[in-house]
C-alpha cells in the first residue's frame, strides 16, 4: 500500500528534468538579451550618423571602442564571478548594458557616443555574453557540455542577428530612439530570469551537475588555487595561444567585419537597409542551426579538425564573395553558407580549451581566448571602415579576412590534436 501511495511522485520525480535544464533556459534568455543590446547599434548607425552629421569613420571607432570594451569585460568577468557570484555580475553587466541605451536617447556629442555605445554598452554585455555561459556549463553539465555551449552560442547570435530585421523595422517607422526601447525590456528580462533562476551552483540547491556520478570532486573544490596559479599554467599552454589566435580571426571577420559593415556595404551595392538586415537576420537564423549542430558534434569528434572545416568553409566564402555577381542573390548564398558557421567554432574552441585545462581553468581561459576575439573584432570594425574611407570599396578587407581564415584551418588540426593524456579536469589540479 505504501509504494501504490508514493508511485504517483516517483512517476513525477521521473518526468522532472534536471534543474540544469532550467538554469540553462534563463542563461539563454540573458545571453540573447545582451546580444541583442550589444548589436543594437549596428543597425541604428546609418540613422545616428544621418541626424547628428557623423561619418564612417566616426562610426566605425565607436564600434571598435564597444568591441575593446566587450573583449575587456570577458577578460574580467571570470575572476569578478569568483569574488562577487554569477547572478551579482550578470545583472550589474545588463544594468550596465540598459544604462547605456537609454543614456544615448540624449546624446549629441562623439564623447558621449564613445562613452554609451561604446565602454557601457560594450563592457556591460561582455560580462554577460561569455562569462554567464562558461560559468553555468561548466558547474551545471558534466555532460553535454558542447551541446549546452552550443545552445549558448546559438542564443548569442540569435539576439545579434535574428533581432535585427525587427530592429530595423521600428527604427525606420519610429526611429532610433523608440527602437532601443526593445533591446532595453530584453535585457530587463534577462536580469529577472538570472536573478530568479539561476542558483550560484548546483550544489547550493541540494544537486550534482547534470551527468555527473556519486562521488566526483565538484567544481568549486577543484578550483582552490590561486588566480596566479591557473594564469601561468593557461599561458604555458600551446593550444591556447593557437585558440587565441584563431579566435582573433573568429571576431576579425565575423562580428568586426561581417556584423559591423554588412548593411554599409550592402547600401554601396544599392540595397537598402531593411533587406541587408535581413540578410545578416538570415546568418543568425542559420547560425542556430550550426551552432547546435557543432556542440553536437564536438561531443564526437575530434574538435580541431571541426574547427579545420569551420574555418576552411568561412575563409573559401569571403574569398569567392567578390567573384560573384554581388547582386541580392549572391549575397544571399553567401549569408547561407556564412550564417551556417558563424558560431560553429565557438563549441570546438570551449571544448579543446576543456580537453586541455580542465574545468576549473577553462572558464579563465576561454575570458582570455574571447578577448582575443574581441580584439580582432575592434581592428577589424575600424580597418574596415578607414579602407572604405581609403579605397571606396570593402572588396580588399573580405579578401583579407578570407585569407586569414584559410591559414588558421591549416594550423589548427596540428595544433590542437586531442591530448594524448585525456582532459586534465580529470586530474588533480
Amino acid at each position: 500500500m505504501t509504494d501504490f501511495a508514493l508511485a504517483p511522485h516517483r512517476l513525477v520525480a521521473i518526468r522532472v528534468p534536471h534543474r540544469a535544464w532550467t538554469v540553462a533556459g534563463a542563461t539563454c534568455l540573458s545571453i540573447l538579451a545582451a546580444a541583442a543590446a550589444f548589436g543594437a547599434p549596428n543597425v541604428l548607425n546609418l540613422q545616428l550618423g544621418q541626424e547628428l552629421g557623423w561619418d564612417v569613420a566616426t562610426l566605425s571607432s565607436a564600434s571598435a571602442v564597444r568591441l575593446a570594451a566587450f573583449g575587456v569585460a570577458g577578460l574580467l568577468a571570470s575572476p569578478l564571478t569568483d569574488l562577487w557570484g554569477v547572478r551579482r555580475v550578470a545583472c550589474t553587466g545588463l544594468a550596465m548594458t540598459a544604462a547605456g541605451l537609454v543614456a544615448s536617447l540624449a546624446m549629441t556629442h562623439v564623447w558621449q557616443l564613445m562613452l554609451l555605445w561604446g565602454v557601457l554598452v560594450g563592457f556591460g554585455a561582455g560580462l554577460v555574453f561569455l562569462m554567464l555561459g562558461t560559468t553555468v556549463a561548466a558547474r551545471w553539465f558534466a555532460t553535454r557540455r558542447g551541446l549546452v555551449i552550443g545552445l549558448f552560442g546559438a542564443a548569442a547570435t540569435a539576439g545579434q542577428m535574428a533581432t535585427l530585421p525587427l530592429l530595423a523595422s521600428v527604427a525606420d517607422a519610429h526611429g532610433w530612439r523608440v527602437c532601443l526601447l526593445v533591446p532595453c525590456a530584453l535585457v530587463a528580462l534577462g536580469a529577472l530570469a538570472v536573478h530568479v533562476l539561476v542558483p550560484e551552483r548546483p550544489e547550493d540547491v541540494g544537486l550534482r551537475p547534470y551527468g555527473a556520478r556519486q562521488g566526483e570532486g565538484d567544481l568549486q573544490a577543484m578550483a582552490s588555487r590561486s588566480v596566479r596559479e591557473s594564469l601561468q599554467e593557461i599561458v604555458r599552454s600551446g593550444p591556447f595561444w593557437v585558440l587565441f589566435g584563431s579566435f582573433a580571426v573568429c571576431g576579425a571577420t565575423t562580428v568586426g567585419l561581417v556584423q559591423a559593415h554588412l548593411v554599409p556595404f550592402c547600401a554601396d551595392l544599392g540595397v537598402g537597409s531593411v533587406p541587408a538586415t535581413g540578410l545578416i537576420a538570415w546568418m543568425g537564423l542559420l547560425s542556430l542551426l550550426g551552432s547546435t549542430a557543432a556542440g553536437w558534434l564536438s561531443d564526437r569528434f575530434a574538435p580541431g579538425w571541426l574547427l579545420f572545416w569551420f574555418y576552411g568553409l568561412r575563409g573559401l566564402s569571403l574569398v569567392c564573395l567578390p567573384f560573384t555577381e554581388l547582386s541580392f542573390v549572391g549575397l544571399s548564398l553567401f549569408a547561407t553558407v556564412y550564417g551556417l558557421d558563424w558560431v560553429a567554432t565557438v563549441p570546438p574552441t570551449a571544448r579543446l580549451l576543456l580537453d586541455h585545462l580542465g574545468r576549473a581553468r577553462a572558464p579563465t581561459a576561454l575570458g582570455l581566448v574571447f578577448a582575443g576575439h574581441q580584439l580582432g573584432a575592434a581592428a577589424a570594425a575600424y580597418g574596415a571602415g578607414m579602407l572604405r574611407i581609403g579605397l571606396e570599396s570593402y572588396l580588399p578587407s573580405f579578401l583579407a579576412a578570407g585569407a586569414l581564415c584559410l591559414l588558421a584551418a591549416c594550423v589548427l588540426p596540428v595544433a590542437c590534436a586531442r591530448n594524448p593524456d585525456g582532459p586534465v579536469a580529470q586530474a588533480a589540479p
